[in-house]
């Protein structure tokens, strides 16, 4: 398998330093189909661009349809009445849970993880300010609140990360309700309590709050600019209400909340066009870096070795949930891409978890809970949703990914694990 590793070893580093997985991917993908012995062109004419094209053509709806939701919250001024709204109501001194739960409510209601940490950030700074808390905790607190357990855990979200499992186990979104809530909560408590723990030892420290110093003017939220936040929330409930208790497709839930939020913003319908070309254009970066990371994956598991792999990670024993979590977590942490890498170990492995599901008597829901919470406990320093987090708050790895790390990836870890637990009891 050294071929697998070496080219394995090579994205994740490459990603790392900053190069773009939409060109490395391909490049990477041959170097592992020629050093197994495959012909090059074949290789990526039918195998890479085969993977790449059929998870675009099978999600880019979703992430088409996301972004633009995500876009209108934002430029209509929505989401970050929304979470104005929270933090008014959680108070200006708690920081940290006032930020960590309008990230989550907004995530939830289906806003795009890279538009809530745009809507998120100036809040941040005004509540960080008013509290005296370090800035180096804002990365890891919105890591929390958007990339954690309302995007893998708590059932019904229409994060594509919850979304994708259902085709592989033939799931709904709302799958392994006991499993979701109790990793959710392990998740979203657990790290709560370490960055207020966190929060006080700088400020003993005194690690207080510093003005950003990367020449960007954050802008003071003007609440008087902001829509009602009543109305503002509406679109997001719709969303997981028409996803979850009309049990409609992702597609209609998503398009009719993108209605709902014309509709109640109609005063700004000048702002739609541009929205909506945003968004589109957002949408199709975010599949191109995806879609590239399945490719490579389409590529791997075409090898003569991955066959080893495979029954190496099958081969563990126990409960294959276990199995199921260490594919979908190693790929994910690999390319930076939650969704890219649970795309690549669900395509590979999907449909041998799947029968086992009908053979060992584990229900597929586990499975679609497992794959999902695996996916997010994920963020190493490559990690794409980090890369852009740290560039948008004007802060380095140095400065934040221990907390980050601790947020991000080790304490749902252990929710993973506590989810397993729960499904080896039969509380799915």
């Amino acid at each position: 398998m050294i071929n697998i590793i070496i080219g394995l070893i090579l994205l994740m580093a490459l990603a790392y330093l900053g190069w773009s997985i939409i060109w490395i991917a391909p490049l990477i993908a041959l170097l592992v189909a020629g050093l197994e012995g495959l012909d090059l062109l074949p290789a990526y004419t039918e195998i890479y661009m085969t993977g790449f094209v059929n998870f675009a053509k099978k999600w880019f709806p979703v992430f088409l349809l996301g972004a633009i939701f995500g876009k209108l919250m934002e430029e209509t001024g929505m989401a970050q009445s929304v979470a104005y709204k929270i933090t008014q109501f959680i108070g200006k001194k708690r920081a940290v849970l006032g930020v960590l739960v309008g990230a989550a409510v907004l995530t939830y209601g289906g806003v795009s993880l890279f538009v809530v940490v745009f809507a998120i950030y100036p809040l941040a700074i005004a509540l960080f300010r008013e509290a005296d808390v370090s800035r180096k905790l804002i990365p890891a607190t919105i890591t929390l609140g958007a990339f954690t357990f309302t995007m893998t855990a708590l059932p019904g979200t229409p994060q594509i990360q919850n979304i994708i499992p259902t085709e592989y186990f033939q799931t709904t979104p709302t799958a392994g309700p006991i499993m979701g809530v109790v990793s959710g909560l392990i998740m979203a408590v657990g790290g709560y309590l370490y960055l207020a723990w966190r929060s006080k030892r700088l400020q003993s420290k005194g690690d207080g709050y510093t003005e950003p110093k990367n020449g960007d003017e954050v802008k003071e939220i003007d609440a008087s600019t902001l829509p009602n936040p009543y109305l503002s929330i509406l679109p997001l409930l719709i969303v997981v209400f028409v996803l979850n208790i009309l049990k409609l497709d992702i597609l209609p839930s998503l398009l009719i909340g993108i209605i709902a939020i014309m509709l109640l913003s109609f005063k700004k319908f000048k702002t739609f066009i541009k929205s909506i070309n945003g968004g589109a254009a957002g949408s199709a970066m975010a599949i191109l870096n995806t879609s590239a990371a399945v490719g490579f994956g389409a590529v791997v598991t075409a090898v003569p070795s991955f066959k080893q792999l495979t029954d190496l990670i099958l081969g563990i024993k126990g409960n294959p949930l276990i199995s199921e979590a260490v594919a979908v977590q190693l790929l994910a942490s690999i390319t930076g891409s939650a969704s890219g890498g649970m795309g690549i170990a669900l395509e590979a492995l999907g449909d041998k978890y799947y029968q086992l599901s009908q053979t060992t008597g584990i229900d597929p829901e586990a499975f679609h809970r497992i794959a999902s919470v695996a996916s997010g406990a994920s963020i190493l320093p490559h990690n794409g949703a980090l890369l852009t987090l740290l560039a948008v708050t004007g802060l380095k790895h140095k400065d934040s990914y221990l907390d980050v790390a601790v947020v991000g990836f080790i304490i749902p870890t252990i929710a993973v694990i506590a989810a397993i637990i729960l499904a080896s009891m039969g509380l799915y």
